[in-house]
């Protein structure tokens, strides 16, 4: 694993432990030598957390559609800041730079851009690892719903299990390199009925 992709709120929210988490897990990143992935954002988690992986001497990557540029919501100290079209072409290309994804808390943007690589990963897209830093507890209510969902026959046992779970970023980090390594075979979700 080389570089990390991050999705987490442009605000910081209500609690500053979610701040901490960000910034804690921008200074584990650049410690361990990996590239952090991110909205390039200079505002709420995202700036805090690009700005700890900078401090830290790391690799940071922008992606950001222009009309955030525009809105001057751009971070302008990275390592690289890329400005494309669209917030489909953002996730696209953050998905191809990263080898791994982990979510800080965020908003709507945040779970978009989580739930749509837990979907790939699902459907065999792709074998990434992907995490999410509980901060404050703050995703127990989405394992509650994937739990549910697998329960009920919507979700598999092995993609439930395949999300990495953790509050601090050193452990998550740890997990997310264990699953690199691991072979984890990705077989589509649908498949033709037996005959």
């Amino acid at each position: 694993m080389h570089r990390v992709c991050v999705f987490c709120g442009a605000s910081s929210g209500r609690l500053p432990v979610y701040a901490d988490a960000a910034r804690s897990l921008g200074a584990a990143l650049a410690a361990r030598g990996l590239g952090l992935v991110y909205g390039g954002g200079r505002v709420g988690l995202m700036g805090a957390v690009a700005e700890a992986a900078l401090a830290g001497g790391g690799e940071v990557v922008g992606v950001i559609p222009q009309e955030l540029v525009d809105r001057e919501l751009a971070h302008g100290g990275l390592t690289e800041l890329r400005v494309v079209g669209s917030l489909h072409e953002r996730k696209a290309l953050m998905a191809e730079l990263s080898d791994g994804f982990v979510a800080l808390p965020g908003g709507f943007g945040t779970l978009d851009e989580l739930l749509e690589q837990l979907t790939w990963s699902q459907l065999g897209l792709h074998a990434k690892p992907i995490g999410l830093l509980d901060a404050e507890g703050y995703w127990r209510p989405l394992i509650e719903l994937a739990r549910h969902a697998t329960d009920e026959g919507f979700v598999r046992e092995s993609d439930l299990a395949s999300i990495a779970v953790a509050t601090e970023p050193e452990a998550l980090i740890d997990r997310l390199e264990r699953m690199t390594r691991e072979e984890r075979p990705r077989p589509k979700w649908t498949r033709p009925p037996a005959p």
